[in-house]
């Protein structure tokens, strides 16, 4: 796991648990590193130090940037959470994209409401993708930066100006809000039929209480983790992903907490 911060990263629990359930060799350790050490891990990766790689925050673009291929979906998000190495290539993927279609799914969240995603990073750029094809509105703090991603993905969806709701639109929460305990503005909350967090931390994130406490659907971003791992955890070794084992395991640690 590279990026920074990573101290609150929940996937070496899920990998772990993972490669024992599969009965393999190996370990998944977490690495904080800048732009520097980034490029030291994929030079790693490239050479066969290392297998592979997940990304997180803030290093998706740059590790996008540092692939010497990436998949049609990275390409298009213009960000990678997964380094895999293929012969003495490191090809970028993008498994964020089925995690949130898998997790949507699995959260019962509405198939057929307008989505307002919070965000113009590396996880609004999945969400975008993720969603294709409904009715999608994008809001950033800084405002070239919505029209700038929706270029970049090629998803059609419209810029919405900051701080404002959707109604009968679904929340996605591409932002870091939530993962230090800071709640999501409970005015886009309130006329939303669900919300999807992609934020998480060692507790519950506040806009995921709020929409509970509402009687409303919801898919945190550990749901979001699990189905994201699952498909990396493939792509590293070419077996099956023991979804139940992973399941399990994250169950574990939502019930510790």
């Amino acid at each position: 796991m590279l990026g920074d911060p990573i101290e609150h990263s929940l996937s070496p629990l899920l990998h772990s648990a993972a490669l024992a359930a599969a009965g393999l060799a190996g370990t998944y350790q977490r690495r904080r590193v800048d732009a520097g050490g980034m490029a030291l891990a994929v030079a790693e990766i490239r050479d066969g130090r290392l297998d592979g790689a997940s990304v997180t925050m803030p290093h998706k673009e740059l590790a996008a940037e540092l692939s010497d291929r990436l998949t049609a979906t990275a390409r298009r998000a213009g960000a990678v959470n997964t380094l895999v190495r293929v012969g003495r290539a490191v090809v970028g993927h993008n498994t964020d994209v089925v995690g949130i279609q898998a997790a949507w799914s699995a959260a019962a969240l509405p198939d057929d409401a307008p989505v307002l995603i919070l965000g113009a990073g590396g996880a609004a750029a999945a969400a975008l993708l993720a969603l294709e094809g409904r009715a999608v509105f994008l809001t950033a703090r800084r405002a070239a930066a919505a029209p700038a991603l929706i270029l970049r993905t090629r998803v059609a969806a419209a810029v919405h100006p900051w701080g404002q709701s959707v109604a009968g639109a679904v929340v996605v929460n591409a932002t870091p809000v939530g993962m230090g305990g800071e709640p999501l503005d409970e005015a886009l909350l309130e006329p939303a039929p669900g919300l999807f967090d992609m934020a998480y931390a060692s507790t519950v994130t506040p806009g995921v209480e709020w929409m509970k406490a509402h009687g409303r659907p919801v898919a945190d971003g550990r749901l979001m983790l699990l189905h994201q791992a699952a498909a990396a955890f493939e792509l590293w070794t070419g077996h099956r992903a023991p979804a139940a084992e992973m399941a399990a395991a994250l169950d574990e640690i939502v019930t510790a907490d």
